[in-house]
């Protein structure tokens, strides 16, 4: 290849480049549907109950419950994806109706509202609404064990750890919702003497609960059981939130502060 011929091709190259730059591909190498971004932009409600679904706007997606997070969404064909992992098969789109398979395998049948919402109302959060499962919790128990008495304090701490958990909502989308993880303090004392003082974080269960479990979950709650003479036994809860699922795990501190570690049940 000559120098003129090279020229060329290089220039062909780095054109051929540029263009794909400006253009998302998807599955399959098929390209992003930019006119369908554009029909999407406004308020959808539900065609039979008129309640507001989402609101797209830009690249993303808005809800009107405050508690779910908005994502990011792109056309690609026929299929509509949602954040990371949402995808819909779409059945019918025009600039005022959207339908879609949703999570649930139920068919969404959406319109879209031009004047009839107020949208400032409807969307009027700022910031999504990070949960906390609970407030401040601190438990003081009184043990009587072989002619001694004990303390045991539980505190359950919220912490600015985050915890994300995606649930099908009740229009059938994969929606993103955010919770404070906490951390649970257990102290144990005879009289004045400190027997036992220790912080828990879900982190150190990882060789007991599944890693998908776990990374969902945040810790709930530690519970008194019972006292023998192995020492006293403390339930631990690591829950997904807004779901009964939960592994439960015993503690079992001995009277001279040894820990001892065992899965109860899920």
């Amino acid at each position: 290849m000559n120098i003129r011929n090279g020229l060329i091709f290089a220039g062909v190259c780095l054109l051929t480049v540029l263009m794909g730059c400006g253009q998302r591909t998807g599955e399959a190498g098929l390209p992003e549907s930019q006119e369908a971004k554009r029909l999407l932009q406004g308020v959808w409600s539900d065609e039979e109950t008129e309640n507001v679904v989402f609101q797209m706007r830009g690249d993303s997606v808005y809800y009107p419950d405050s508690t779910s997070m908005p994502a990011y969404f792109r056309v690609y064909a026929d299929t509509l994806y949602i954040g990371s992992t949402a995808r819909y098969h779409i059945t019918k789109h025009t600039e005022h109706l959207l339908w879609f398979e949703g999570g649930d395998g139920e068919l969404v049948k959406l319109e879209k509202d031009n004047a009839d919402v107020d949208t400032k109302k409807v969307f009027e959060h700022d910031k999504t609404q990070i949960l906390s499962l609970t407030d401040v919790l601190k438990k003081d128990t009184v043990v009587s064990y072989d002619g001694k008495r004990y303390h045991l304090y539980v505190a359950v701490n919220p912490t600015k750890y985050k915890v994300s958990r995606h649930t099908i909502n009740e229009d059938g989308l994969d929606v993103e919702n955010v919770y404070y993880d906490n951390i649970i303090h257990l102290s144990i004392f005879n009289g004045a003497t400190q027997i036992f003082s220790r912080d828990f974080r879900k982190q150190q269960y990882q060789q007991r609960v599944p890693a998908q479990f776990l990374e969902q979950a945040v810790l709930n709650n530690m519970e008194y059981s019972s006292v023998d003479e192995k020492g006293f036994h403390m339930n631990v809860s690591v829950c997904t939130p807004g779901d009964a699922s939960c592994y439960l795990i015993e503690h079992v501190i001995s009277f001279d502060g040894q820990l001892t570690t065992e899965l109860l049940e899920y």
